[in-house]
């Protein structure tokens, strides 16, 4: 049975100042993560701005992080596409490598219907057989709704064993629980709805807040699932502050700049995403400072 474990960090992608990859910088903070909280790294994702890099960058990304977290932490690759082809083709090339897991996005922009995201997810379980497949669903981004109903079809399919789901929807969280499989893994994809979505049988989170307080929220799931829902509710409020803060601006715009505070060089967003305006940087203080992490 697949087991991502509770906490996993969508990583963000390191750039030099002059705007290439920074490899070295990558491969200490995934190392740093695997230490501090993280179960399974999220590579390449939307924190990682996937959109704004190559095939060929985000295939060196993978290397990387799978090298310095080995025996550490899981790596699951983000290698979903638009395009069934392309997206079947990055993920035949990171199962070489022995990649734990491949993130699957709902196809963005073209805006298929439900059979057809059901016949491009299910196109590529089937093209890597051996690789674990986690779908993701984030209409805010896609423009598309997974409903529960397809991914309750593509369950059926051996490889495909789990979902990040960022809808903030309740009613459709609670309505994947009910009608999938008890071992299907679903994941929230937003910080500020883990704890709701671990009452309705949600395993945990893809992480952005992870970067900085991973250790904490990986306290406030074993609390809850060790029936300390107090201490978890003690927890998630914390730590709330900075769930809101880091999705002030455009993400992975806010969790830059606070890795930056902290003195990691994670360097900027490519464009078209842009520095962190000074209202955010000086929120990202105030609440940093508040939890210490300065």
């Amino acid at each position: 049975m697949v087991n991502f474990g509770r906490v996993l960090t969508a990583m963000v992608t390191p750039f030099t100042d002059d705007g290439r990859v920074n490899l070295a910088v990558a491969e200490k903070l995934a190392t740093y993560l695997a230490e501090a909280g993280t179960d399974t790294l999220v590579v390449c994702g939307t924190t990682g701005e996937s959109p704004t890099l190559t095939w060929d960058e985000e295939y060196d990304l993978f290397c990387v992080v799978r090298q310095a977290v080995s025996g550490k932490a899981k790596v699951i690759a983000g290698t979903g596409s638009n395009s069934t082809q392309e997206a079947i083709a990055a993920t035949q090339k990171a199962a070489r490598i022995g990649i734990d897991g491949a993130l699957q996005v709902v196809p963005y922009y073209n805006k298929p219907p439900q059979e057809g995201l059901y016949q491009h997810f299910r196109a590529i379980a089937e093209a890597v057989p051996d690789m674990p497949l986690m779908l993701y669903n984030v209409p805010g981004r896609t423009g598309q709704n997974l409903q529960a109903e397809t991914v309750a079809r593509l369950a059926e399919v051996p490889n495909i064993v789990a979902l990040k789901e960022s809808t903030g929807n309740i009613d459709q969280a609670s309505q994947l629980r009910r009608i999938l499989p008890a071992d299907f893994l679903l994941y929230s994809g937003d910080d500020y709805m883990t704890l709701p979505l671990l009452a309705i049988g949600f395993q945990g989170v893809v992480s952005v807040a992870s970067h900085l307080v991973g250790s904490q929220i990986q306290q406030m799931i074993q609390a809850f699932q060790a029936g300390q829902l107090q201490v978890a509710t003690d927890l998630h409020l914390k730590l709330f502050p900075l769930f809101k803060a880091l999705f002030a601006t455009a993400n992975p715009i806010p969790v830059k700049a606070a890795l930056n505070l902290q003195g990691w060089q994670v360097g900027s967003t490519r464009p078209p995403l842009c520095e962190a305006p000074t209202d955010v940087v000086h929120l990202l203080e105030s609440v940093l400072a508040e939890l210490s992490l300065l």
